[in-house]
């Protein structure tokens, strides 16, 4: 159980035409992988979250799913991650259509 982890994630967008933010100050709370938080997005507003952590899926990484708020498309959206050891990637994509991908590096220095 850690809560309050403060991490702080680098992202790089591919497959999108916007231009995003591409650094992500974030505070979350995790217990019995269970995880709620809040984080500056890519579109430079605050979204919260809520979801759930699916431990070692694959070699080490994680899936992490949930909702999430904060975006232009939808005042609630689905959230999914595949991270491992700090690294991730997302699934991303805008209204106009295009889908792309999130990816990125997050450190954490909170509690563990």
């Amino acid at each position: 159980m850690s809560c309050l982890e403060i991490l702080v994630a680098i992202t790089l967008h591919l497959g999108l035409e916007g231009d995003y933010n591409n650094i992500h100050p974030h505070g979350r709370c995790n217990i019995d992988n269970w995880i709620t938080g809040a984080y500056y997005n890519s579109e430079e507003n605050i979204s919260y979250y809520v979801g759930k952590v699916i431990p070692d899926i694959d070699k080490g990484w994680d899936l992490e799913v949930g909702l999430v708020t904060g975006y232009s498309g939808a005042d609630v959206a689905p959230m999914i991650r595949y991270i491992n050891d700090g690294w991730f990637v997302a699934p991303a994509y805008e209204t106009t259509g295009n889908i792309g991908l999130a990816i990125g590096y997050e450190f954490k220095f909170g509690k563990d």
